[in-house]
């Protein structure tokens, strides 16, 4: 079974985002569809001192911008978050050997929100050992913009036999399109995974930096074993 999985191309994303790339055969960043403010595309979450912290990439926007086409506003954003970061983890037992290619993402000049999280998505795909080729939508000649029909067409683009997607996909996707099209879909299934981190009381749904940091050559393995796909 070939199975592909699609997903927007977030910042940062938290461990989840990466364990679908991990049982996966095929990953797509999405990249096509509308933008959407205040989500997890331009910000995600690290921990603190003081708990959990929103680090946000500052966009230009004009609505109904697709993802490919949101711009990073100028400033020393990139600065102030590379500081940020290691003010938080310094101290984490695996940070001097993950930081490096993540901060030089950061402090390389994009100028795009995409190219910007693509990068940093492989980066931390890297580290994490995903291996399934990836590939961006935007860069396949898909022309559908229909929720279900889209996925259905970069699926069969791949000759794919089968579709995982989050969890959240019950709620829109047409099964019924999906079995039309001799295509198997799966839902993930997963629960944020629990290890030792800095900073007091455990809190799930952080960045995947969270994890890397802490946790190291393991990482994979806390990803990898943190849920499965159901039908």
């Amino acid at each position: 079974m070939k199975l592909i999985t699609i997903h927007q191309p977030n910042y940062m994303p938290w461990s989840g985002f990466f364990h679908k790339w991990l049982i996966a055969d095929v990953f797509v960043i999405l990249d096509t569809v509308q933008y959407h403010k205040n989500e997890w595309q331009n910000r995600n979450q690290i921990k603190t001192t003081q708990g959990a912290q929103w680090v946000t990439v500052p966009v230009t926007y004009r609505f109904p911008q697709t993802i490919q086409e949101v711009g990073i506003a100028q400033g020393n954003w990139a600065k102030k978050q590379v500081s940020s970061i290691e003010q938080a983890y310094a101290k984490a037992p695996f940070f001097t050997q993950t930081w490096q290619p993540i901060k030089a993402v950061l402090q390389h000049k994009h100028d795009s929100l995409s190219k910007l999280n693509i990068a940093l998505i492989q980066a931390l795909g890297q580290q994490l050992g995903c291996t399934a080729p990836i590939y961006i939508a935007s860069d396949l000649p898909i022309e559908n913009t229909e929720p279900t029909g889209r996925l259905i067409d970069i699926c069969t683009h791949f000759n794919a036999d089968a579709y995982l997607s989050g969890a959240e996909g019950r709620s829109y996707l047409q099964k019924e399109a999906f079995e039309a099209a001799g295509l198997s879909l799966y839902f993930q299934d997963v629960q944020p995974p629990i290890y030792a981190q800095l900073h007091g009381d455990f809190i799930p749904y952080l960045s995947v930096l969270d994890v890397l940091f802490n946790m190291g050559d393991e990482a994979r393995e806390v990803v990898r074993n943190m849920g499965d796909k159901i039908s």
